[in-house]
């Protein structure tokens, strides 16, 4: 019978089975050399996201300072070591001013930057101080980032006037005048005789008087159209109201008038 498949020019099975399977080595190379290049790309964009996080899991920007990896780096130091540490960031606070006197207000936050990762964490009224100055140099620049700054060198040194007196200037630039008489009156708590400061209080309260008034006068507006606009079909409106205060208590009565 084999002579006969022969003589027929039928392939056996044998040969069947190699004719479709003599493909099957180079498909699998080429599949795997596809998913290779896969696996690659994928392990470089994983590289590329491993972009270190600070503790609220965000990304760092370029001024962000782990006391984390300061604390732990400072258990390891001596103290001479810290002092040496100190003076190198004393050094760049100093390059920072020349450059902050130069107008050059990135470069000058930058040093400051450099600064306060290499100062010791036990010197907090140094570390208060760079975080000030780098305030300075980006009020220019992030208006919010100065005044996070000013905020931790307040954590550093409670008492440290400068910098409730540069985040009160900040905080009138960005149009928050609570927030900046507050931190005037701060400065007042630590130096009743700090006069500047005095008078900056009694004109921000001024200003703050005023604008407090421009918005009571809007919101009566405001309240004196929808007040016409319920009373219309009543055939009455807010002129047959009036509205007296009380002097002494600041007050208000409503009394109905024909």
């Amino acid at each position: 019978m084999s002579s006969e498949n022969g003589k027929s020019g039928i392939p056996s099975n044998e040969e069947v089975i190699n004719e479709l399977t003599k493909d099957l080595k180079n498909s699998a190379i080429k599949t795997d050399s596809c998913g290779d290049n896969d696996v690659s790309h994928v392990s470089e964009l994983d590289s590329e996201a491993e972009i270190p996080l600070n503790e609220e899991n965000e990304i760092r920007d370029e001024d962000y300072i782990n006391d984390k990896l300061l604390k732990e780096r400072d258990e390891k130091l001596s103290e001479e070591e810290k002092r040496n540490l100190l003076q190198e960031a004393l050094g760049l606070k100093n390059e920072g001013n020349v450059k902050f006197k130069n107008q050059e207000h990135e470069e000058a936050s930058k040093t400051y930057t450099n600064a306060l990762r290499i100062c010791p964490l036990m010197f907090p009224n140094y570390r208060a101080i760079f975080f000030a100055n780098r305030a300075a140099a980006k009020s220019n620049i992030n208006i919010e980032s100065a005044i996070q700054d000013c905020t931790r060198a307040i954590e550093l040194d409670p008492n440290y006037l400068k910098a409730y007196i540069r985040r009160s200037k900040l905080f009138e630039r960005n149009d928050k005048l609570d927030e900046a008489l507050e931190d005037l009156k701060k400065v007042l708590d630590i130096d009743r005789n700090h006069v500047e400061s005095a008078y900056n209080a009694r004109i921000l309260q001024e200003k703050i008087n005023e604008r407090n008034e421009k918005l009571k006068t809007e919101m009566m507006a405001k309240l004196k159209d929808l007040g016409n606009m319920v009373l219309k079909p009543f055939g009455l409106s807010t002129q047959n109201f009036q509205v007296n205060q009380d002097p002494n208590t600041g007050g208000y009565s409503i009394n109905f008038k024909q």
